[in-house]
């Protein structure tokens, strides 16, 4: 049931087959990005970046691989919980997502991707940003076929919407070989800015697509992730370098997203400091229940960073010790941790206000 700061009642929108009469309670819910989002679109296409078989899954409702890049839950599911939705929205590819599925929002994410086209292209047949933003226009237009233009705008516009990109933009393009084309292209400050220059049009697009409520997330520490302490790390530290391109990025997303909000005249984009947030349990595990942050639960090779999780990697007893699940990608306890900050956390974590704030003021429009 919706709690009542997240609900507000759609009344009698026909849902797409059979003229049946349905109430929306929860604000629906749309996501775009990456693996740290996507919820199976992947296992819909033909490529390599998939997470459709155990021990993915292993901790989720199911027991059963979801195509989610986690245990368990990843952080849309949280965030739905927590906006008042019954169910999270589904992988926008799903056969079943057709009739009052609509409703609830949908889930474009697609693992690899980045913010330019040329990221993940080793992946082969991933959903790229700008094709993302293609499915969100066809799915407005099924839903105005089925609720009537008016009330699918309506929806839209009420909706929250998350975009997590950009991390693979540094681990698998920038940095993704020595002396990459991108590396030979640009200066890594260079790239930043360019980065954030081709991020700054894909947020218009959104804004221009009817979104009014977007949380923005940052990467996380690029160089703490058990991959890179395997590949590229020193002696167990970080990757000072991947270190340095998540400090070079971050402050420069806030900034254009402050500049954005000022130059539509409301707070449209929330930017969410998830380097901060994953800084916290990163450089104190035990603090937050964790015995370790640097080792991966599901992998192989130093930290379990090598290579992908399978059913022949080794695999932790007890996920909730650990930060990370796999080489990437934060456990489900760490995903919650970090939804924790999303809904209640300081202006130190959410910019310019968390989404308990962004909820009640919502609530009183």
């Amino acid at each position: 049931m919706a709690s009542p700061a997240s609900s507000m009642v759609l009344a009698l929108l026909l849902a797409a087959f059979g003229c049946i009469a349905v109430i929306v309670e929860a604000r629906a819910f749309f996501i775009f990005g990456d693996s740290l989002v996507d919820s199976g679109n992947n296992n819909y296409l033909e490529t390599t970046a998939r997470a459709d078989s155990p021990p993915y899954g292993i901790d989720y409702p199911t027991g059963t691989p979801t195509g989610r890049f986690s245990n368990g839950l990843n952080i849309p599911d949280l965030i739905g919980k927590q906006i008042g939705l019954s169910e999270s929205p589904l992988p926008y590819l799903s056969p079943d997502f057709n009739g009052k599925k609509l409703l609830v929002g949908a889930n474009f994410a697609s693992a690899g991707v980045g913010i330019l086209n040329d990221t993940g292209v080793q992946f082969v047949n991933i959903l790229r940003m700008y094709r993302q933003l293609e499915l969100f226009q066809e799915y407005k237009r099924r839903l105005s076929a089925s609720v009537g233009s008016k009330q699918a705008g309506r929806l839209v516009s009420q909706a929250l919407v998350l975009i997590t990109v950009g991390g693979n933009d540094f681990v698998n393009n920038y940095y993704l070989v020595p002396f990459s084309v991108r590396s030979r292209q640009y200066s890594l400050p260079d790239y930043v800015k360019f980065l954030i220059s081709e991020y700054q049009k894909l947020l218009m697009k959104l804004y221009k697509l009817g979104a009014r409520r977007v949380l923005v997330t940052g990467t996380g520490p690029l160089g703490c992730v058990p991959a890179e302490l395997a590949m590229r790390g020193n002696n167990g530290g970080c990757s000072q370098e991947l270190q340095r391109a998540a400090s070079l990025y971050n402050p420069q997303l806030v900034e254009m997203i402050n500049g954005l909000n000022a130059e539509i005249g409301r707070d449209v984009f929330i930017s969410a400091n998830t380097q901060r947030m994953h800084n916290d349990f990163v450089s104190d595990p035990q603090a937050f229940g964790f015995t370790t942050s640097d080792t991966a639960c599901c992998g192989q090779g130093p930290y379990n960073g090598l290579g992908l999780c399978t059913q022949l990697s080794n695999l932790c007893p007890n996920r909730d010790l650990y930060a990370f699940w796999d080489p990437f990608h934060p456990s489900e306890k760490a995903n919650r941790l970090i939804v924790e900050q999303i809904m209640t956390g300081s202006n130190q974590y959410m910019h310019p206000m968390n989404l308990s704030t962004i909820m009640a003021f919502d609530s009183r429009i």
